[in-house]
């Protein structure tokens, strides 16, 4: 049995992972997954969020301290959960057997042109402001972070996969439900900003993965990080910012292909 800690990003909750964690589970067998919200975020949107990424990164593991899920852990996590991953494997890299970081970005590794495409400020601005509706919100923040999620792209659609609108639809209710509010997106943005990674890789095994069509990050970030730490790393040629969503079966199968190679 393996233990998976799975963080997603800014504003987002353990929902937007879809049908990720079914598809993960059925490429690694073993893996028992556990899906953990950062503070401010999904089922902790009444809690404020850190104004550091050390800080997210303790509020995780006394979460799952508190639920009595106990180390060792591998954590999967992207954009700003990476930054998470990476803070806890730096000050307690003896809780990880390995952390698999998905299209992030970090100090001083790139500028931040390229850590946040400056073409998104003005929509991620836009997400600050009164009177705009939430259907709105998730329908540019879907622009913003998948490529090939509900789009048939020539074949017939599996009637199981959902379409862009009903993507939108679902996230729509999930915001509604449980809303970020723009104190916590702005302390998310902050602690992203200013997180500096270790100049030297932290001593735990680490998988980058990259998609080549990120339009919110340039995936520039993820090759020059692999690159610095020397880290296996694996970019798709189409997919997105959310690369789950945009080609979750290859995200497993790259892990797990990372795992058996690691074992040689």
């Amino acid at each position: 049995m393996s233990r998976w800690i799975f963080l997603r990003g800014l504003t987002r909750e353990s929902r937007h992972w879809g049908d990720f964690p079914a598809r993960f589970r059925r490429e690694l067998a073993d893996a028992e997954i556990t899906l953990l919200d950062l503070p401010g975020n999904g089922e902790f949107n009444d809690r404020q969020s850190p104004a550091s990424v050390a800080a997210m990164a303790e509020a995780c593991r006394n979460e799952l301290l508190a639920r009595g899920v106990a180390p060792p852990y591998q954590l999967l996590a992207m954009s700003l959960g990476a930054m998470v991953a990476v803070a806890w494997a730096d000050k307690y890299p003896g809780e990880l057997r390995g952390c698999v970081l998905i299209n992030t970005s970090m100090r001083p590794f790139n500028p931040f042109w390229q850590r946040l495409q400056p073409r998104n400020y003005p929509t991620l601005l836009g997400f600050l402001l009164p009177g705009r509706s939430a259907r709105a919100r998730e329908e540019a923040i879907l622009r913003l972070t998948s490529r090939l999620a509900g789009i048939d792209q020539g074949v017939a659609n599996n009637a199981t996969e959902p379409t862009r609108a009903q993507i939108v639809e679902e996230w729509t209710d999930w915001h509604l439900q449980r809303p970020v509010s723009g104190a916590n997106t702005l302390r998310q943005l902050w602690a992203a900003s200013r997180f500096r990674a270790p100049e030297q890789k932290p001593p735990v095994p680490m998988l980058v993965l990259a998609g080549a069509a990120d339009q919110l990050v340039d995936p520039q970030c993820s090759r020059q990080l692999a690159r610095h730490w020397q880290t296996a790393f694996a970019e798709h040629p189409s997919a997105g910012h959310d690369l789950p969503l945009d080609a979750g079966a290859w995200v497993s199968a790259q892990v797990s292909d990372w795992i058996l190679w690691a074992r040689s």
